[in-house]
């Protein structure tokens, strides 16, 4: 734990007297974007599966866990052992299967559905107020959205397989049509989201992580799209194409990935 330690310390110098004028400068709200970009960071690292990378980008996730303890050590709110010792108190109560004498679970599932009903016993057995309390809302939309599905259909509220699904998408993507003829911009607005929930749903259905999956096509597109410009000379050079020679292009870039 030297290392770990160590980081500690250096993070109470940058914010003690004589530290770092940036540092001492931050407060929770500030250090938000850097929390989020982190996150986001770690995930392309994995996305990539560049170990080397996912190290250094652990490393500045962790940076922020710190950076928060320490604020909140400074107020008085709590230090980053009490954060510890929390989450270690935490982990060893939701797996009695592993540190107390508890039945063994058969498989993942059974191991998510004692979680949940540890979590609802340490609340004193009191029901939420919602099945869907609980969802971050800092969350990305695509993953929220996902996350207050698989909520709504631990109760029930899902269609049964996945042909209601999908007549369900077709029946918004035939809203969104008629909202388009209509020029109701506020309407085009509205079936569109909806849209967007019944493609998560979809991917739900299918077993596909739906943030992940855009995060793939996104990557896909971005891929394609510079091997376009490299083929076209360039940047400049590409945009200048009109868009039956870009198009060419990008189909011969397709083909060149399947080949």
């Amino acid at each position: 734990m030297q290392s770990f330690d160590r980081l500690v310390d250096i993070m109470a110098r940058l914010r003690g007297p004589g530290g770092c004028p940036w540092d001492r400068a931050q407060d929770h709200q500030s250090l938000r974007p850097y929390l989020l970009e982190e996150c986001a960071e770690v995930l392309d690292a994995l996305d990539a599966a560049d170990m080397d990378a996912l190290a250094d980008e652990l490393g500045d996730l962790l940076l922020q866990i710190v950076f928060h303890a320490q604020l909140a050590a400074e107020s008085g709110a709590f230090d980053l052992a009490e954060v510890c010792t929390r989450i270690g108190d935490k982990l060893i109560r939701r797996h009695p299967h592993v540190f107390a004498a508890h039945a063994p679970v058969d498989g993942p599932e059974a191991v998510v559905d004692l979680w949940q009903q540890i979590k609802r016993e340490e609340r004193g057995g009191a029901a939420r107020s919602s099945a869907l309390d609980g969802t971050p809302r800092a969350l990305p939309a695509l993953a929220r959205a996902q996350d207050l599905q698989e909520r709504a259909a631990r109760v029930g509220f899902d269609w049964p397989d996945q042909t209601g699904r999908l007549a369900k998408l077709a029946e918004e993507l035939a809203e969104l049509s008629a909202a388009a003829e209509s020029g109701d911009q506020a309407a085009i607005d509205e079936e569109f989201g909806d849209i967007l929930i019944g493609l998560v749903n979809a991917a739900r259905g299918l077993g596909v992580d739906a943030e992940a999956s855009l995060r793939a096509a996104n990557a896909k597109l971005e891929r394609r799209f510079r091997a376009c410009e490299a083929l076209a000379g360039g940047a400049e050079a590409f945009a200048q194409l009109d868009l039956s020679a870009q198009d060419a292009l990008w189909d011969r870039v397709k083909a060149g990935e399947r080949a």
